[in-house]
């Protein structure tokens, strides 16, 4: 018996049942949210939806608040209000996630300053806070350096910032928090070339000594450089009283510039760290840098 073929029919889907909601569901963001900011930080995409590299930022910017929200829940108990500055803030990135989780939910004096030399960048995120109606943000298009001694700027500060600060921009962070005698210090160097050019000029002198074989190559000169340079920072905190932890910003715009400094004032003894960051210059032939890593 001969079975009867009967051609395959292509069914179209009930788009009536199967079409997506037109208000998606976001099971990864935090609840109360704003689902605008993150579209326009790019956490989201364009059409509000969450693929596989939005839910990558999503998890990065939460890993980032965690280290961050308990030293402003610290302020907060104390204090009654938080004052935040972020240092080189670019799109005010930062600034923007710390606002929409910590300080919307509080009706207190808490306020973010986002310090940003590029007019440009200041004037969008300006826009995007007045539309978010995030009111106790502050956009200040200036140079670190005139930041400091700028009246739109309160004297004193509970928590500064400075993420992915490129080069010696974080030095300029540090002695800013200093300046404004913040409690707490969060800093995630980025590139930073500096150290590792004076290493280089001092490379030929410096190879009697058997230590220079750890820069001798260009790779290591730079690399060491950058280590070089976080381990003085370290001191130069230390050496200003704060007890500082180092730790891993993991997965953060997948750089290996992931080094997360975490310091907090508890005006610890000096001395010894301050000897410490000297005898590193000395011995590396950075004391022309001394200014730069002074403690306060």
């Amino acid at each position: 018996m001969r079975l009867r073929k009967t051609p395959l029919r292509y069914t179209a889907p009930d788009m009536k049942h199967n079409s997506l909601p037109e208000e998606p569901s976001y099971p990864e963001v935090r609840t109360g949210q704003s689902i605008a900011m993150l579209k326009a930080l790019h956490i989201l995409t364009r059409d509000g939806r969450m693929n596989q590299d939005s839910r990558r930022k999503l998890k990065q910017v939460y890993h980032l608040y965690q280290f961050i929200e308990p030293l402003l829940a610290r302020v907060l108990a104390i204090a009654g209000s938080v004052q935040v500055a972020d240092i080189g803030a670019g799109k005010s990135y930062l600034g923007f996630i710390l606002y929409d989780l910590f300080l919307k939910p509080r009706e207190d004096a808490s306020h973010v300053y986002a310090i940003e030399a590029r007019s440009e960048l200041v004037r969008k995120a300006t826009t995007l806070a007045a539309q978010l109606s995030f009111s106790r943000m502050t956009f200040v298009d200036l140079p670190v350096a005139e930041a400091m001694r700028s009246p739109r700027l309160p004297d004193k500060l509970d928590v500064v910032t400075a993420l992915h600060a490129c080069d010696t921009a974080t030095d300029d962070a540090i002695r800013f928090a200093l300046q404004k005698q913040a409690p707490y210090i969060v800093l995630a160097p980025c590139c930073q070339a500096e150290v590792a050019s004076v290493l280089r000029q001092h490379k030929a002198g410096a190879l009697a000594d058997t230590l220079a074989e750890v820069w001798r190559h260009p790779l290591h000169t730079r690399e060491f450089g950058s280590h070089l340079t976080n381990v003085l920072r370290c001191l130069q905190l230390e050496a200003s009283g704060y007890q500082v932890n180092v730790t891993e910003l993991v997965g953060w715009e997948h750089s290996m510039k992931n080094e997360l400094i975490i310091a907090s004032f508890k005006d610890l003894p000096r001395a010894r760290p301050a000897g410490r960051l000297h005898e590193l210059l000395e011995k590396f032939g950075l004391l022309n840098l001394q200014k730069r890593f002074a403690a306060a």
